[in-house]
């Protein structure tokens, strides 16, 4: 069962949109970053520059549009108003942007000063973002498996900043801590429990929606969340207390969850009623197919040695997890929501008087396309740097600029034809209530 939509309820528009508008910002910073370290980058997964390349994605790009997402989702479809969103979230949003660059430069540098300043940052927004989000959702019932699914994905949240941030402040306050595990299990909760629990508490709505395809099953909906963060837990717990047979097949039931809500995605598109797939089906079939390569690589890892042997088999994972995966999902997400979000508040301040331009019209789905393929060929060129550094990562770097470069004139695009609407809005309400001369 779907939820039912209360568009009446949308927060402003400036309250998800300041969160969409800087996050492309970081993925040029993550070109950037690789056009500078050069081919050393891809030298292990510990290096300096994967560790800040990794993180200016996954919090600076994903988080700040995850948290976006959820800005709009949780009034709309559960209900959920946050009180005085624009003073707040535009807190919580400064104190993320400044976090994730403290990070970074923490990692770059690895000064305690500036881990201590990245955990203070990002701890202190997404506690406050989080706080904020439960106190909309208490009291509110379980009534669709979007609603629970964002329940869970919050405690998701909060588990994967917890560890994140006892993992800076052992670096920033030199505390006795299990580094590499703990830095594996905040992987695993950030991945799974928080992102792909969210993506699928959002996909229950927006894919069948977007895209006209069938609901998701409804075993999966009602099971997916809970079974997602009840196994990340019995890994965790079994990695500290059973390391060993236990928490591999443990890790194992994690993998295979995730490759579960990937190979549901790609049943249901499949059965879409749509003639000619556009850039958001094209985009979450990729990362579908993607996430599914990312899960075969983990497993081969695990089961043959000599892959296990391999020193680059991470980096392959993470590039086809975290680039061709979540950004291109996200990416696609976007190229419905944004242009939606921008109908509906101009259809709602024309008042019948004017309507709304067409949402084809908000984001030209050309621009789109141009966008989608320089995203792929970003990823192809990753996937290329991992194999051969010294020719692909500086194409890699290139390529990451235009396609985030090309995603922020997109969304950019967007709110001007925002703004324009809006004074036409303005001019046709002013000449109206203007009283005829004598």
């Amino acid at each position: 069962m779907q939820a039912l939509l209360s568009y009446d309820q949308s927060p402003p528009l400036a309250a998800p949109f300041r969160f969409f508008l800087s996050a492309p910002v970081f993925g040029i910073l993550a070109g950037l970053l690789l056009l500078w370290s050069g081919a050393d980058l891809f030298s292990s997964r510990w290096t300096p520059g994967v560790l800040a390349l990794t993180h200016l994605i996954t919090v600076g790009f994903m988080l700040q549009i995850m948290l976006g997402a959820l800005v709009q989702i949780l009034p709309v479809v559960a209900g959920a108003n946050m009180s005085r969103p624009l003073l707040v979230l535009g807190a919580v949003h400064a104190a993320i942007c400044l976090g994730t660059l403290f990070l970074v430069a923490a990692f770059l540098s690895f000064l305690p000063y500036w881990f201590t300043a990245a955990a203070i940052f990002l701890g202190a927004g997404v506690t406050v973002f989080i706080a904020l989000a439960a106190h909309a959702l208490f009291g509110i019932p379980s009534t669709s498996p979007t609603i629970s699914g964002l329940k869970f994905a919050l405690v998701g949240l909060a588990v994967t900043v917890g560890l994140g941030v006892a993992l800076s402040l052992s670096f920033g306050w030199s505390l006795n801590l299990p580094l590499l595990q703990l830095a594996d299990i905040h992987l695993g909760w950030g991945f799974v429990a928080w992102g792909t629990v969210l993506l699928a508490a959002v996909a229950y709505v927006v894919v069948p929606m977007f895209q006209l395809t069938p609901a998701y099953p409804g075993w999966f909906g009602r099971g997916f969340p809970l079974s997602a963060l009840a196994l990340v837990l019995i890994w965790t717990l079994a990695d500290f207390v059973m390391p060993g047979f236990v928490a591999t097949l443990s890790s194992v039931s994690v993998v295979a969850v995730v490759a579960l809500f990937a190979a549901v995605t790609l049943n249901i598109q499949r059965r879409s009623k749509r003639t000619r797939f556009d850039a958001t089906q094209h985009l979450w079939r990729g990362a579908m197919c993607s996430a599914l390569a990312a899960c075969a690589v983990w497993l081969l890892a695990l089961a043959v040695p000599v892959v296990g042997e391999w020193p680059g088999w991470p980096l392959l994972c993470g590039v086809l997890l975290l680039f061709g995966g979540f950004v291109s999902v996200i990416v696609g997400m976007l190229y419905k929501i944004v242009p939606f979000l921008i109908w509906l508040h101009l259809q709602n301040q024309g008042q019948g008087i004017m309507m709304a331009p067409n949402m084809k019209k908000i984001i030209d789905d050309q621009a789109m396309s141009r966008q989608m393929l320089a995203h792929f060929v970003s990823c192809a060129l990753l996937l290329l740097a991992v194999f051969w550094p010294d020719w692909f990562v500086c194409p890699a770097g290139l390529a990451l600029i235009v396609a985030y470069g090309w995603l922020l004139r997109n969304l950019l695009a967007a709110m001007s034809v925002y703004r324009g609407h809006q004074h036409k809005i303005a001019a046709v309400i002013a000449t109206q209530q203007t009283p005829p001369s004598l």
